[in-house]
């Protein structure tokens, strides 16, 4: 190697040597090794050499490249092996403490709420069932007596879609009671099943929501009244809000699908929003005896099979039992809201919580 070569070799060695940190380095491999870098200047300029000294000055500067490539990823290995051992340094850990407490998921409100019907009419007999969120509109609507002039049948309050099953059109189901259709049609009686789930209205408030959850519940058998149907109602809203003296009404009103038609009220104070007391009374939900006509569009008679049906909001009871007062908050992810209110993965649903 000529002696220019020689000295420009030691120039960059003792320039890498004397490179402190890792950056340093790099601002060396650019001055020797870079795009216009010395070296590469030398590279560049073989055209220059005499044809006949070419391939010896060629092959003295590749050996010159390859000498400081070398050296600088020694130095590179150096700098970061000390790079490391200064921050394990800096980064000691005292296994003699305790883990740091890990956060915990919580069940959703709503989850927790549909767990708690199950385990309550569970413990009287009852199934859980479970059916298609699109549904056709017979199942929906003309299975229930619900004829085609009713309001609930509109466009501004039922999600329609393209397509029809069987001949008829097919809409995001307005509530559960489909799946009581289904049951009766696909099951002979006796029937004793609940329907928790997903429904579809076109409302949007602080107290709606277009994507709610009901919980709609049946009972075909025989022999089956109206005091059959105000136990059941009874005992459950007792276990479910955990007030064992919980007073409960029911009121004449009116439904398609059932007859006679009954709504519930509970105790509360208007006031103070406190269940149970108060001297007021809240809507919580709707029922009755099923209607003739239904048990007969399921191909049950009517005059050998009676039941009872009853439907409620899953979501309105949650705000109830918790004093949640804006329904939108159950669908907003917030983490701190869903800490507060959701329930351990731990704790299983209870029968009679706070009784």
């Amino acid at each position: 190697m000529s002696d220019d070569l020689s000295a420009l070799q030691a120039e960059a060695e003792a320039a890498i040597a004397a490179a402190p940190d890792p950056r340093a380095l790099d601002a060396v491999r650019v001055a020797f090794m870079g795009k216009q870098g010395r070296i590469t200047g030398l590279l560049r300029s073989m055209g220059q050499v005499p044809p006949d000294e070419r391939k010896a000055r060629g092959a003295a500067v590749n050996a010159l490249r390859e000498a400081v490539e070398g050296v600088l990823a020694g130095r590179q290995a150096v700098l970061d092996q000390a790079a490391l051992a200064a921050r394990l340094a800096t980064e000691r850990m005292d296994v003699t403490l305790p883990p740091a407490p890990e956060a915990r998921g919580s069940i959703h409100p709503i989850s927790r709420t549909m767990e708690e019907m199950a385990a309550i009419f569970g413990a009287m007999g009852f199934t859980v069932a479970e059916g298609p969120e699109v549904e056709a509109d017979w199942y929906n609507f003309g299975a229930l007596n619900i004829p085609a002039h009713h309001s609930a049948r509109s466009d501004m309050d039922t999600f329609y879609l393209s397509g029809t099953h069987e001949g008829h059109p097919l809409v995001l189901r307005t509530h559960t009671s489909s799946v009581q259709i289904i049951s009766m049609l696909s099951e002979p009686p006796p029937l004793r099943l609940i329907v928790p789930g997903r429904t579809y209205r076109a409302d949007h408030d602080a107290t709606h929501s277009p994507m709610f959850h009901q919980c709609e519940g049946l009972v075909v058998d025989r022999h089956i009244t109206l005091a059959h149907l105000k136990g059941c109602l009874t005992d459950f809203l007792r276990a479910f809000f955990g007030i064992a003296t919980l007073p409960v009404r029911f009121r004449a009103s009116y439904f398609p699908f059932t007859e006679p038609s009954m709504e519930v009220d509970i105790g509360w104070n208007r006031r103070t929003g406190e269940l149970g007391g108060g001297g007021d009374w809240l809507e919580i939900l709707g029922s009755g005896m099923v209607h003739p006509k239904v048990l007969a569009n399921c191909g049950i008679d009517p005059r050998e099979w009676q039941g009872f049906a009853f439907g409620m909001g899953v979501e309105r009871v949650t705000m109830l039992k918790h004093g949640i007062s804006d329904l939108r908050l159950f669908y907003e992810s917030d983490i701190r809201w869903l800490r507060h209110y959701g329930a351990s993965p731990f704790q299983p649903a209870s029968l009679h919580e706070g009784v």
